[in-house]
């Protein structure tokens, strides 16, 4: 499985456990898996929803700001990767 970097993480928020993620290159769909590396940080993730702006959205491209609920704590600075299937 190949990995690509796509963002990074720019803000926590622990109660709804979302990161913020800043996308920087390519796109995320909803359905993709998307590996949080980091410092303390390392999990595979699959994007059950993301939201731009309080909006619900299926699709993001470099440049979005995007909401996505995650099953661990990731960090401020944390790379965000998408995998890519073989």
């Amino acid at each position: 499985m190949a990995e690509k970097k796509i963002g990074e993480v720019v803000k926590f928020f622990s109660k709804p456990s979302v990161a913020a993620v800043k996308v920087v290159e390519g796109e995320l769909v909803v359905g993709d898996s998307i590996k949080f590396s980091g410092h303390t940080t390392d999990f595979i993730d699959v994007i059950k929803s993301m939201e731009v702006e309080n909006k619900s959205v299926q699709k993001a491209v470099a440049g979005d700001f995007i909401g996505v609920k995650v099953s661990d704590r990731v960090r401020p600075g944390d790379e965000v990767f998408k995998i890519i299937p073989d």
